[in-house]
C-alpha cells in the first residue's frame, strides 16, 4: 500500500483546518451580536426528529405520532448522535457540516487533478476555493444536510473518474444520497450518461448498468418503504408540501425562473470563474471529457428541475447550493487549465496574477459578507421563531394545541403538540395549503387553541382572532419581513 506523500498530507491538513477556522469565524461573528443558533427554522425540524429518536426511540415530530416531516432521515440520524453524546446540538451540527466541507474540498481537489493529469502545487487550489466559498461555508453551519449532500455528489463523481470507474460503488453512493435528500436519485443520471458514452462493448455496458442500478436499489428501495411507513407516500411529506406552498412561482415565465435560480451562482467568486466554466465546457467538448460534460448536464438538469417544480431562490439560493458546488468545481478547474496553458510572457504573467488577486479578493470579501448574512439569519430565527416558541412554553397551558407555520423552533422549544400549517408533519394540509377558508375549517375541526405565524400570511383566516403576543425586534423588519405573532383561536381562551 502506497503511503501518502508529504504534499498529500499538507493538502489534507490545509483542507481540514480551513473549515475549522471558517466555522469558528461564522460562529464568533454571530455570537458577537448575542445570538447562537441556526439561520433556518428548518434546521430545528431536524433537531426535533433527532432528539425524539435519541431520547424516545421514535421517528416523530410530535411525541407518539410517527410522521415523515424530515426531508433527510440520514441527517437526522447523524444529528441524534449528538444527543447520545450530550453535545450541544448547534455545535454538533457544525462539526458534521465542517467535516462535510472538508470532504468537499478533498473530493474537488482529487477530481480536478485527475482531469488535469498532474499536481499543480503544494496548495490544494481547487479544493481550497470550494472550502472558502461563502455559500458552502454558510451551508456547513446552517444545521441542514446541504454540505453532506454535496459531498456525496462529489464522491459519486470521484467514483466515476476515467480509468477508475466503480459503477457498483457509485450506485451505492447515489442510493445513500436519497436518504440525505430525495434529489439523490438524480445522481444516477451522470453515471448512465458516462456509461452510454464509454468506449466499451454492449455486454460490458449492460453489466455495468446492472451493477449501478442494483447497488442503487439496495438503498433506494428501503428509503421508499421508510417514507411509505411514516409519510404514507413513497416520498417524504416535505416533497409535496414545498411544491404546494410555492406553486404560484410556476406562473412566472420560465426564463425568469431560470435566471433567478442561476443568479446566486454569481454572488461571489462564482462570477470571477465564469470564463473558466465556459472554457471548461469547450475543452470538455473538444477533448471528449465525458466526466465534465456529465457534471455540467447535472447542473443544467437540477436548475431546470427546480425551475419547473420549486422555483425559489431565497435563503441565499440554498436549494441550488449543491449545483453551485459542481459549478465551482468545473469553473475553477477550467480557469486554472486556461491560465496554465498560456505561453509564459510578461503579459500572461500579469493576467495570471491579476486573476488570482481578483479571485482571492472577491472570495475574501464575500466570505466576510457571508458571515454577516449568517449573523443576521441567526438573529432573525432566534428573535422570531425561538423567542415566540419560548413565550408559548411559558405563557400557555401545557396541554395547548398550537398550529404554526414554521414549526421547527416551535416544536423544539414550546413543549406543545403542533399542527403544521405547511403540511410537513400534517400532510392532509397539503391540498388546502393556500385555501384559507378550508384551512380555517380544518383548524376548527382540530380544536386548535393558538395559531403562531406571520400575520400577513393568513389575513382571512386570522380575521377577528385575538392577537395576544407579537415579537418587537427589528431584525425581521430590516430584512423586509414582519414580526411573528400568536393568536387565540378558540373564543374560550
Amino acid at each position: 500500500m502506497t503511503q501518502p506523500s508529504g504534499n498529500a498530507w499538507l493538502k489534507t491538513g490545509i483542507l481540514f483546518f480551513t473549515p475549522i477556522l471558517l466555522v469558528s469565524l461564522f460562529f464568533s461573528n454571530s455570537a458577537s451580536s448575542g445570538f447562537t443558533g441556526f439561520p433556518l427554522d428548518d434546521a430545528w425540524i431536524h433537531q426535533v426528529y433527532a432528539r425524539n429518536l435519541a431520547l424516545r426511540g421514535e421517528w416523530a415530530f410530535n411525541p407518539g405520532q410517527p410522521s415523515g416531516g424530515s426531508t433527510s432521515p440520514l441527517w437526522s440520524v447523524l444529528l441524534s448522535l449528538g444527543y447520545v453524546m450530550h453535545i450541544n446540538p448547534v455545535v454538533w451540527s457544525a462539526i458534521l457540516g465542517g467535516l462535510s466541507l472538508w470532504g468537499i474540498g478533498c473530493m474537488t481537489n482529487e477530481i480536478c487533478e485527475s482531469w488535469s493529469g498532474k499536481t499543480f502545487s503544494r496548495i490544494p487550489i481547487f479544493g481550497l476555493f470550494l472550502v472558502l466559498e461563502w455559500h458552502l461555508v454558510w451551508s456547513a453551519v446552517s444545521g441542514m444536510e446541504t454540505a453532506l449532500f454535496l459531498y456525496l455528489l462529489l464522491r459519486t463523481f470521484w467514483l466515476l473518474r476515467k480509468n477508475t470507474r466503480h459503477y457498483w460503488a457509485a450506485g451505492l453512493m447515489a442510493g445513500a444520497a436519497t436518504w440525505v435528500r430525495p434529489e439523490g436519485i438524480t445522481f444516477l443520471a451522470p453515471g448512465i450518461f458516462i456509461l452510454l458514452l464509454e468506449k466499451e462493448t454492449n455486454t460490458k455496458r449492460f453489466r455495468f448498468f446492472v451493477q449501478l442500478m442494483t447497488a442503487f436499489l439496495l438503498f433506494f428501495l428501503p428509503y421508499l418503504w421508510f417514507n411509505l411507513t411514516f409519510a404514507g407516500d413513497i416520498w417524504p411529506s416535505t416533497f409535496s408540501a414545498k411544491q404546494a406552498e410555492y406553486i404560484s412561482g410556476v406562473s412566472v415565465p420560465l426564463l425568469i425562473r431560470l435566471g433567478n435560480l442561476v443568479l446566486p451562482f454569481l454572488a461571489g467568486g462564482g462570477a470571477v470563474i465564469l470564463p473558466g466554466f465556459a472554457a471548461a465546457l469547450w475543452m470538455a467538448w473538444k477533448k471528449q471529457n465525458i466526466e465534465v460534460m456529465a457534471m455540467a448536464l447535472w447542473i443544467a438538469g437540477m436548475i431546470l428541475l427546480y425551475a419547473l417544480r420549486l422555483p425559489v431562490n431565497y435563503q441565499h439560493g440554498r436549494y441550488m447550493m449543491p449545483a453551485m458546488g459542481i459549478y465551482y468545481t468545473i469553473g475553477i478547474w477550467g480557469m486554472v487549465e486556461v491560465l496554465d496553458s498560456m505561453v509564459k510572457t510578461r503579459l500572461t504573467w500579469t493576467i495570471k496574477r491579476t486573476w488570482a488577486i481578483a479571485l482571492a479578493a472577491v472570495t475574501a470579501v464575500f466570505l466576510w459578507l457571508g458571515a454577516g448574512a449568517y449573523q443576521t439569519d441567526v438573529a432573525i430565527i432566534e428573535t422570531e421563531m425561538v423567542h415566540t416558541a419560548r413565550w408559548i412554553d411559558q405563557n400557555t397551558p401545557s396541554n395547548s394545541l398550537v398550529a404554526a407555520h414554521d414549526i421547527g423552533a416551535m416544536g423544539y422549544f414550546s413543549n406543545r403538540q403542533i399542527i403544521d400549517l405547511a403540511g410537513l408533519v400534517n400532510p392532509e394540509v397539503i391540498p388546502i395549503i393556500r385555501n384559507e377558508p378550508a384551512l380555517k375549517d380544518y383548524l376548527d375541526s382540530k380544536a386548535i387553541d393558538y395559531v403562531v405565524t406571520f400575520p400577513a400570511w393568513y389575513p382571512y383566516m386570522l380575521a377577528g382572532k385575538e392577537l395576544i403576543f407579537q415579537t418587537t425586534t427589528l431584525f425581521a423588519a430590516q430584512a423586509g419581513g414582519e414580526n411573528m405573532a400568536v393568536f387565540t383561536w378558540r373564543e374560550n381562551k
